[in-house]
């Protein structure tokens, strides 16, 4: 395994972290007496073979269902020193139900501390604000700082680039989970600003969110040869020395196999990243047009300057990769969210077009006269069941 300086906090980070939002039973809360043998033996199974390969970063949240109940069962075995546990909670406007939920989490997982605690989900101006308030959240994770624990306090998002940034600035937070990776670039100027304020970066479900790169269509296969989607992506990421872990969402011992491939790798990343980006792209140009590639993005209304909640961005978004490298599964998966994602992906599909005018929100985009067409054809493509949240399953 290789290790990264982990921003302010010092920490030897692995390049890899075992997230653990995949291998519980269950999404809610249930007595330990009804988690099956075999869901436990696998949870512990697929955190020794982390261990084995030096990814001592083990991460889960209070949102995680049973996650940490079961790791509880595990964790307390191995030399504490030698672990990076990191649980995250999400802000309360009652930063005394925050403080509880915490409580809940430590005892759940049986240990004295937590290496890092994430203020979870960070997506909005409201949540930035009962977190770092006066009296907020973060005060009182300040607190339990200082009771020895916590170690190091830091934030998830899935917010806006601006939201991002704007937390970081406040110069509260050890560290930051976001999401970034090859198909969505967009939180380059949060890594930016993480690095100049000397914050650890942790990348987010870069094989799931970035592409259910698990199971990618024939034609990603193809054009990230010879290295699978997978390798391809993990090593455009860790090229950045910016960027200083990725989370493997690891269900069984297993699914850290591919992963791992891409270690040998990580010095030679100008010998393979330069021809497959080009292939990308190229491809890319050639199936939806340079001008549409260069220009799409330029003057889209966010979700709330949109009539109806229309995520404009998201779904053309959605589409160039449905079109370009035929990734039709992962768009229709993250399409059935519009609606139903809440804060953590905002906005709604394109299944009400015709009760809408979108004329005015798109006057400052150069495809403003066939965005409307191109929305339709997306809902055509990706619509289909709502699909639900994981934690909501």
């Amino acid at each position: 395994m290789q290790y990264r300086r982990f921003g302010r906090t010092e920490l030897q980070m692995p390049v890899f972290s075992c997230g653990g939002m995949r291998y519980q039973y269950k999404w809610q809360d249930v007595p330990a007496s009804d988690i099956p043998t075999d869901n436990q033996e696998n949870l512990e199974a697929t955190i020794k073979r982390s261990l084995e390969l030096g990814i001592n970063h083990i991460e889960t949240a209070r949102g995680y269902g049973t996650s940490e109940m079961q790791l509880g069962q595990i964790l307390p075995k191995f030399d504490r020193e030698k672990l990076i546990v990191q649980t995250k909670v999400s802000p309360y406007e009652n930063p005394q139900e925050f403080l509880q939920t915490f409580e809940k989490s430590l005892a759940y997982l049986q240990l004295d501390y937590v290496d890092l605690l994430s203020l979870h989900g960070i997506n909005t101006a409201e949540l930035l604000d009962w977190s770092v308030r006066p009296g907020g959240c973060l005060d009182v994770a300040r607190k339990l700082q200082a009771e020895g624990k916590v170690r190091f306090i830091g934030f998830s998002t899935h917010g806006s680039t601006d939201v991002i940034v704007k937390t970081i600035e406040t110069d509260a937070f050890d560290y930051v989970n976001l999401h970034w990776y090859y198909i969505n670039q967009r939180n380059w100027p949060a890594i930016e600003a993480a690095n100049k304020w000397d914050l650890g970066v942790f990348i987010i479900s870069p094989s799931n969110k970035g592409g259910m790169l698990y199971k990618p269509s024939d034609k990603l296969v193809e054009l990230c040869r010879p290295l699978s989607p997978i390798v391809f992506n993990n090593l455009f990421c860790l090229s950045y020395p910016q960027v200083h872990t990725l989370s493997i969402g690891a269900a069984t011992p297993s699914d850290f196999d591919e992963h791992i491939k891409v270690l040998p790798l990580l010095d030679k990343a100008e010998e393979f990243l330069p021809v497959i980006i080009d292939r990308l792209e190229k491809e890319m140009a050639a199936k939806l047009g340079e001008d549409w590639v260069k220009s799409w993005e330029v003057g889209l209304p966010n979700h709330e300057e949109t009539p109806g909640g229309l995520n404009i961005g998201a779904i053309l978004w959605l589409r160039n990769l449905a079109l370009a490298y035929d990734m039709v599964e992962y768009g229709k998966m993250r399409y059935g969210l519009l609606g139903n994602g809440g804060h953590w992906f905002p906005g709604k599909k394109a299944d009400k077009l015709d009760e809408l005018d979108l004329k005015a929100c798109l006057a400052k985009s150069p495809h403003a006269d066939k965005i409307p067409a191109l929305l339709a054809e997306t809902h055509e493509l990706l619509g289909g069941e709502e699909v639900r949240r994981l934690s909501q399953e």
